[in-house]
Order: structure tokens, then sequence, then C-alpha cells
């Protein structure tokens, strides 16, 4: 599985940062193995340096071996709560979606 991180012009993509959403993308979508070819993430910050609640977001989407992408989104407070939610988010709907591709 390959994952790609991108950020907005207010989130440095430092390396410690890919890393982290590396490590939280493979650990939440580890079992669906082969069937994912790649992923993308896409972490942005609406306010940008002005403070306000819930203003991090993070998108990420799945491609998926023969069928269309599925896309998962969550905005929350910090950037960790964003990416770990959108991924928890990723997880629901790819089991869902595979497990109805299963039963036909």
């Amino acid at each position: 599985m390959q994952i790609q991180v991108n950020t907005d012009h207010n989130i440095p993509g430092h390396e410690a940062l890919v890393t982290q959403v590396e490590q939280t993308v493979i650990k939440a979508l580890q079992r669906f193995g082969t069937q994912i070819t790649r992923v993308e993430v896409h972490l942005s910050d609406d306010n940008g340096n002005k403070a306000g609640a819930n203003d991090k977001r993070c998108v990420m989407e799945a491609r998926l071996e023969g069928h269309q992408p599925l896309v998962a989104s969550h905005q929350a407070e910090s950037l960790k709560q964003a990416y770990s939610g959108a991924a928890t988010k990723l997880k629901t709907a790819l089991t869902h979606a595979l497990g109805k591709l299963s039963t036909y």
C-alpha cells in the first residue's frame, strides 16, 4: 500500500508528521492488505494562523484495486485527532464496502 501525504500552505509537511500519519494509516488499514493500492491523505488548517475550534481537517482517499475510491474526512482541534478520526472512518467505510462485495 502506497501512502501519499499532502499538506496545505498552513501546515509544514515535515518528515515526522508524514511518518506519524503513515503509521496511523497502516495500523488502521493493514487488514485490507493488497486490496488497497494507494491512500492519499490531505491535511489542512481551515483558519490558518487564527485560532478556532475544529479547524484542522483531514481527507483520506483509499484506492481499491478494481473498484471506485472511498473517501473519509474528519475535522478536529488537532492534526492528530483529524487524521486518526479520518483513518477510523475510512476503515469503517472499507469494512462496509468490501463486506457488501463479498456477499455477492
